[in-house]
C-alpha cells in the first residue's frame, strides 16, 4: 500500500511530534519552516535543523535540504526540512496531504496550490470551512481528538498548569543565555538576560521555582516584550529534555488517524 507525501507546515514542538508519528507509521513527510524558527523546546524539535543543519530528535534525524534534493532525502528515511514559509514547494513536488502545525490561532490563508487533505491542528481552523479535518490541541478528554466538522476549543491565551513555568520576554531586545536545556535550577536562578541596544536597559529572567530547565529560545536571539521565553519543569528530571512530550505524540495520533482514514475512504 503506497502512502501519500506529507507536507508538514511548521517544525516545532507539536509538528515534531505529528512528524515523528507519521515517520514511524511509514509516511514520508517534508518539513517547511521561517527563516529563523522560535522553538523553545530545542532538543526535541525538527526546526532546529534550520540552524544546525541537520537534527536528530530521538531516533528520526532530518536535514535542511534545497528541493532538488528533497527525494535523495526521504530515500535515506529522513525528514527533508526547507525553508519555506509560503509552502511554494507544493508547485514543485506534490503532496496530497498537508498538515498546517505553525499553531497561528487564526484562519489560515490560502494554499498555493489545492491539496487533497487539509489537515489543521488547533485553534483558528474550522472543518470543513478552511480545513478539511482539524485536531485538538489544548490538554484535556478531547486532546488528540479529530473533527471533521466544527473546530476545537477556543484559545484561551492561558498556558496549560502553573503559569509561572513559562518564561517571557521581560523587554524588547536581545535574548543573552546564562543556562543550558536540561540544567537542574533553583528558585531565583538566572536563566537569562534581554538587553535593549536602543535603551541600553537590561533585564534578567530567573526561575520562577526549583525544577529542570525544559526549554529555552537560542542564545543571540531578537525577542518581543511578552515572548515566550522559555519553560521550567518542577518535575526536576533531566530526561523529559530530550523526549517529545506526551501532548506532542497525542496530537500526532490524531493526524495519524485522519490521514489513515482519508487514506481507507480513497480520498488520498
Amino acid at each position: 500500500m503506497a502512502y501519500p507525501l506529507i507536507l508538514i507546515r511548521g517544525g516545532g514542538d507539536l509538528a515534531s511530534g505529528v512528524a515523528l508519528r507519521l515517520h514511524h507509521a511509514g509516511f514520508d513527510v517534508l518539513i517547511t519552516e521561517l527563516p529563523q524558527p522560535l522553538a523553545v523546546r530545542r532538543l526535541v524539535v525538527f526546526s532546529e535543523a534550520v540552524y544546525e543543519g541537520q537534527v536528530t530528535v530521538e531516533d528520526v534525524t532530518a536535514r535542511l535540504v534545497t528541493p532538488d534534493t528533497v527525494e535523495a532525502t526521504l530515500a535515506r528515511r529522513e525528514i527533508p526540512v526547507l525553508v519555506d514559509p509560503e509552502a511554494n514547494v507544493l508547485r514543485l513536488i506534490p503532496c496530497p496531504v498537508v498538515v498546517d502545525a505553525r499553531l497561528l490561532k487564526v484562519p489560515p490563508e490560502p494554499l498555493p496550490v489545492a491539496v487533497r487533505l487539509l489537515i489543521g491542528l488547533g485553534p483558528g481552523f474550522t472543518a470543513p470551512e478552511n480545513c478539511d479535518a482539524v485536531v485538538e490541541t489544548r490538554r484535556g478528554h478531547t486532546l488528540g481528538r479529530v473533527y471533521w466538522k466544527g473546530s476545537t476549543a477556543p484559545d484561551t491565551r492561558l498556558p496549560e498548569g502553573d503559569p509561572r513555568r513559562v518564561l517571557r520576554a521581560p523587554l524588547d531586545g536581545i535574548l543573552i543565555t546564562q543556562a543550558q536545556i536540561g540544567d537542574s535550577l533553583e528558585e531565583g536562578q538566572l536563566i537569562a538576560e534581554v538587553y535593549s541596544p536602543a535603551t541600553q536597559e537590561q533585564a534578567a529572567v530567573v526561575s520562577p521555582f526549583k525544577g529542570v530547565l525544559r526549554g529555552l529560545l537560542r542564545n543571540g536571539m531578537k525577542v518581543t516584550r511578552g515572548l515566550k521565553l522559555g519553560d521550567v519543569d518542577a518535575r526536576n528530571d533531566p530526561g523529559i529534555c530530550r523526549l517529545v512530550s506526551d501532548k506532542a505524540l497525542a496530537v500526532g495520533g490524531g493526524v495519524l488517524e485522519a490521514v489513515m482514514r482519508a487514506h481507507l475512504l480513497g480520498k488520498i
